[in-house]
């Protein structure tokens, strides 16, 4: 059933899926401002609670679906969560304005486009290439959320996207509410008291870890395999370098380019079609894990 969800969440959120409500932001949205109005609001601002707070979602629906027992409930519910988990309707749209510039030849309406891809993603990369942003915003969305669907199904997901969504400004911006004369926003009401990194970039960091070295390793198999193989494993034990770059530089090892293709449509359509390539590579691999009855 792990495959048919896998399949049924990719088709239709390529083919129908189109309004917010089937998009992670709003259910985090909702999420920040339920815990604020309950309980939950202390324990977000504890800084060992904060961590139950994040997994508490992904943790109710596992439990439902336990005591549910229903396999047809559990595919239901597993391909809804993974639609949208892997909901990016926003980007979408914002990649097809892309697009469009660079094909009536603008080159400063697409490089406001993918301006507002970083800022609104939350990219720590600004040097990156336009190819190299998109190539991260798809492992985020698609690759990474696959991922811990794969391993740990519904509570994968929801806790995964919780955590991506916590991390772009995009979503925690918009949680923005007025009290009298001052502005305030939801999530940094819910921030504990702390010095050091969050449980929030804690736990994204760790979460991200093993998914990009897997699909680095993706792209070597699907890429130019010396070169992504021998960046790889520059990085396979490293526990500090930034987990986007990682990914980038090896994704730009299996997909070289010249310097004069960089920032233009050449590299970007390159770039997504490697994420593609990639993406149905894992597909296979977890089809034949399914057939083979390593997966369920």
């Amino acid at each position: 059933m792990t495959l048919i969800s896998m399949l049924l969440a990719l088709i239709i959120e390529r083919l129908a899926v189109r309004s917010d409500a089937w998009q992670a932001q709003r259910y985090v949205r909702a999420y920040l401002r339920f815990s604020l109005r309950t309980p939950l609001a202390g324990l977000a601002r504890n800084k060992l609670g904060q961590y139950l707070w994040l997994v508490l979602p992904g943790a109710v629906v596992a439990l439902v679906l336990c005591l549910a027992d229903s396999r047809l409930l559990t595919l239901i519910v597993n391909t809804l969560v993974l639609l949208v988990g892997i909901g990016c309707w926003h980007y979408r749209q914002l990649y097809k304005q892309y697009l469009n510039a660079q094909e009536r030849g603008d080159a400063e309406a697409a490089h406001l486009v993918m301006q507002q891809v970083r800022t609104d993603s939350g990219s720590s990369f600004e040097q990156n290439s336009y190819g190299q942003t998109l190539i991260w915003l798809n492992f985020r969305y698609y690759a990474a959320t696959a991922f811990w669907f794969l391993v740990l199904g519904a509570f994968g997901v929801i806790t995964y996207a919780l955590l991506r969504q916590l991390q772009e400004p995009a979503t925690v911006a918009a949680t923005e509410t007025t009290e009298g004369d001052e502005v305030t926003s939801d999530y940094a009401e819910l921030q504990p008291d702390t010095t050091g990194p969050d449980a929030v970039h804690f736990m994204t960091y760790w979460a991200q870890w093993l998914p990009t070295r897997l699909f680095g390793l993706g792209f070597a198999l699907v890429g130019y395999f010396s070169r992504a193989s021998n960046t790889l494993l520059a990085y396979f034990l490293d526990f500090s370098t930034a987990n986007e770059q990682v990914l980038t530089e090896v994704a730009t090892a299996a997909e070289p380019m010249e310097q004069e293709q960089v920032n233009t449509l050449d590299e970007s359509s390159a770039m997504v079609q490697l994420g593609k390539r990639n993406m149905l590579f894992f597909l296979a691999l977890v089809a034949v894990l399914t057939l083979s009855g390593w997966l369920p």
